[in-house]
């Protein structure tokens, strides 16, 4: 696994989760890939996994680790201490990333020494450098890259990244305006042919023409924006609101987080790639549209305790209207993470099946997901579980 945005609190709560699994410091909870439904699979071992990755901030996975206990409490001290030597092999698997065109608050997280006048070309060959290397160094059978790096201002796409020729050129004249950072880091993973996970809602990743590239050399890959917390719920209970014709007039949704990443979504261009995500499945889950409103707030106190109330007025039996209200209170980094290995195994597993493009069956992880207008979370559900049980058969 090659994580881009490695010291991250998602991570690093990947990296310890992993190898407290494979350790058997705790039980498997939160990942698919380790039930029943996936009972008899080909997949890689938690056990086997290598892990690497790219970041733009200085430190080590050890003291992103503490950090991260400190705040939340939620990687135990004592399983740290009996994976100090996972997190140096880690740490010295990190290498430095690059920030092109990040937007202003993403630049300011960055303390990490980068090469300011690097071409873009230059940086890409760095990349696939770095994943080349890593690969050989662990005698890897392969590498599935994920994007675990903060939400990004949103991309002016135009014609030039509708096609890989066209996106070269850019490249090529180094016009940095054309990029983010994420689209470096999946043009990298294109470009090499290896998996690619997209688990921000940051549109600059998967743009045609890095798309266009996976598609060529038959690569699987997955986006868009990791479904873990208020959007989750959205998506199974407006399919109850659908099931039971109760028409939803209006749906408020106010989120608070704190941490790195609710101090960059505070910037109201970030915050934006991450509304529009949040936003649009209710219209089409329900059939009509309605009044929606989603609200994402910094809360610093909160850490990575993100936490979400939502207000449902609908219209019932002769019209009467009533409410339903609830709150999700969660950490966003213990949500996400099973996901995370999920997508990384499963994505795996499609690969070693010949099975390249946007994998469709992983809908149910995503509030954007690629190529599907299909957002119930019950009917995402089922694809998922008809593709496990089609390779089962196989």
């Amino acid at each position: 696994m090659w994580l881009f945005g490695g010291l991250g609190g998602l991570a690093t709560t990947v990296v310890v989760g992993a190898r407290a699994l494979a350790r058997g410091l705790c039980a498997p909870r939160g990942l698919v890939s380790e039930t029943e439904l996936a009972a008899g699979l080909p997949l890689c071992g938690l056990d086997q996994l290598v892990f690497g990755g790219h970041e733009v901030r200085e430190g080590t996975p050890a003291e992103a680790a503490r950090e991260i206990d400190d705040a939340q409490g939620t990687l135990r001290r004592a399983d740290l201490r009996r994976l100090a030597g996972d997190l140096r092999a880690y740490g010295a698997e990190l290498r430095t990333g690059c920030l092109p065109n990040p937007g202003r608050t993403i630049a300011r997280l960055a303390d990490r020494e980068l090469p300011t006048d690097e071409p873009l070309r230059a940086q890409v060959d760095r990349l696939c450098r770095d994943l080349d290397d890593f690969r050989a160094r662990n005698r890897l059978d392969t590498v599935v890259c994920v994007n675990l790096t903060s939400t990004e201002p949103k991309l002016r796409l135009g014609k030039a990244h509708r096609s890989t020729a066209a996106f070269d050129r850019e490249l090529d004249a180094d016009r940095r305006a054309a990029v983010r950072p994420s689209t470096l880091y999946a043009y990298a993973a294109a470009r090499l042919g290896l998996p690619f996970v997209h688990f921000t809602p940051s549109n600059a990743a998967l743009i045609p023409a890095v798309r266009e590239m996976f598609d060529e050399r038959g690569v699987p890959y997955a986006g868009c924006d990791g479904k873990t917390g208020e959007t989750l719920v959205k998506s199974a209970l407006a399919a109850m609101f659908r099931y039971r014709d109760l028409r939803v007039l209006t749906w408020q949704g106010y989120n608070m987080l704190g941490d790195r990443d609710g101090a960059v979504l505070a910037d109201a261009e970030n915050k934006a790639s991450k509304v529009e995500s949040k936003d649009r499945l209710l219209s089409r889950i329900l059939g009509h549209e309605l009044h929606t409103h989603v609200a994402i707030d910094f809360v610093p106190s909160l850490g990575d305790m993100k936490t979400a109330w939502d207000f449902v007025h609908f219209e019932g039996f002769l019209g009467v209207r009533m409410a339903m209200q609830f709150t999700w209170q969660g950490c966003d980094a213990i949500l996400a993470a099973p996901l995370v290995l999920d997508l990384v195994r499963f994505l795996d597993l499609a690969r070693r099946r010949g099975e390249g493009g946007a994998q469709t069956w992983l809908a149910c992880y995503f509030k954007s997901p690629l190529d599907v207008d299909e957002h119930d979370l019950h009917r995402q559900w089922d694809r998922l579980a008809a593709w496990l049980a089609a390779c089962r058969d196989a």
